[in-house]
């Protein structure tokens, strides 16, 4: 028998799908951003640019409260599952069949979920960390998508992907992408695109992000993380020029057809738990 579809949303549920709605437009208006779509250009996109970001974060922000609110009722990780998949729905229609926000739908949705079902406010860490003790087990049972870029790449080149970061509590994003959201604070007070850029440019570094693989194989990948490691190294954004620094690098990974989408979602789960722990 299925599980009775979750009772509508209340107060609680819709404000961690606004902060999620949030996270998703915050990490769309970083820049300068390597290869990805912002304000200002579609990076390596052909297909997309800003205004089907936004569109499709507006078509999936209902399916992030319905998430909450069967999170928040105990439900099995099948019914969160079936309402993942309607935002999918949701999304292509809005986009006009393109994959906007796929794994940002699969990521953020669990987090919703675990937000609601832990009632009381815990440490962005630990939110990330309850995703994997609740889910864990159940999502690292099943392979990795073979319909999707991302999918694809993860089985050909024997890597994680989303599914194996959700499955572990996002083990990226607590060692990396919230220090460095933490850091680009601190060496750009006030200037939350600089912490941001700080945060994306950490998980780049570190992730085997499969967008990456999937557009340039593992000549793409390591090109990628070795400018990120280089760009931190070099001070980050705590030096003056490193808009100038951020924006060469986006122009070298358009030319070369390099995207981190996995990082950029990456960067949304930080700014969201962040965000939840922050709220």
């Amino acid at each position: 028998m299925p599980f009775p579809a979750p009772a509508s949303p209340d107060v609680a549920d819709l404000r961690i799908a606004d902060l999620a709605h949030r996270a998703l437009l915050d990490e769309l208006e970083a820049w300068p951003k390597p290869g990805l779509v912002s304000p200002v250009d579609s990076g390596s996109h052909r297909d997309m640019d800003a205004r089907t970001l936004r569109r499709s974060a507006g078509a999936i922000a209902p399916f992030f409260a319905e998430l909450a609110r069967a999170g928040a009722e105990d439900a099995p990780l099948a019914t969160l599952r079936r309402i993942g998949i309607q935002a999918e729905a949701a999304m292509l229609a809005a986009t006009g069949g393109i994959n906007a926000h796929k794994g940002a739908i699969f990521s953020l949705g669990l987090i919703c979920a675990a937000t609601a079902r832990a009632g009381t406010p815990v440490s962005a860490e630990a939110l990330a960390e309850r995703v994997g003790t609740l889910w864990g087990r159940e999502i690292a049972r099943r392979p990795a998508s073979p319909v999707t870029h991302g999918g694809l790449a993860a089985l050909r080149y024997g890597v994680g992907g989303a599914g194996s970061e959700a499955a572990a509590g996002f083990p990226a994003v607590r060692a990396f992408g919230l220090p460095a959201l933490r850091r680009g604070r601190l060496l750009a007070p006030g200037d939350s695109q600089a912490a941001r850029i700080e945060c994306l440019f950490a998980l780049m570094a570190e992730l085997d992000d499969t967008n990456l693989l999937h557009r340039g194989g593992p000549e793409g990948l390591r090109f990628a993380q070795a400018a990120a490691r280089e760009f931190l190294d070099a001070g980050g954004v705590g030096v003056a020029n490193w808009r100038d620094r951020a924006l060469a690098l986006h122009r070298a990974f358009v030319a070369a057809r390099l995207s981190p989408g996995g990082s950029a979602d990456l960067l949304a789960v930080t700014l969201f738990l962040d965000s939840l722990a922050d709220g």
